[in-house]
């Protein structure tokens, strides 16, 4: 009985630190990415290359290219890529 026990929680605890862990922490680095999106950064939505140009609580307005705008869900979006002034300054040092 006792052995069962032990081994059912130890289980449990493997199951705990091999998946449902590392995906909270990736689901929280995604959302912190979603809730840092910024005019002007570049993004990837859905395969689709743009330039966010309007922000709203739930969606972003994605210029694609000259006088197209898209608008998205933000939670379609797969990849950031921060605008040239925020990237220029990153690798600097003082």
């Amino acid at each position: 009985m006792v052995s069962t026990v032990v081994m059912f929680s130890l289980i449990i605890l493997i199951f705990y630190f091999m998946i449902l862990r590392p995906q909270q922490k990736s689901q929280k680095e995604r959302q912190k990415m979603l809730d840092s999106v910024q005019k002007g950064d570049k993004i990837i939505v859905a395969g689709v290359h743009g330039t966010v140009v309007g922000l709203e609580e739930k969606t972003v307005l994605v210029q694609v290219a000259d006088n197209i705008k898209l608008k998205y869900d933000r939670s379609a979006i797969s990849t950031v890529i921060r605008s040239t002034t925020d990237a220029s300054s990153v690798g600097k040092t003082s």
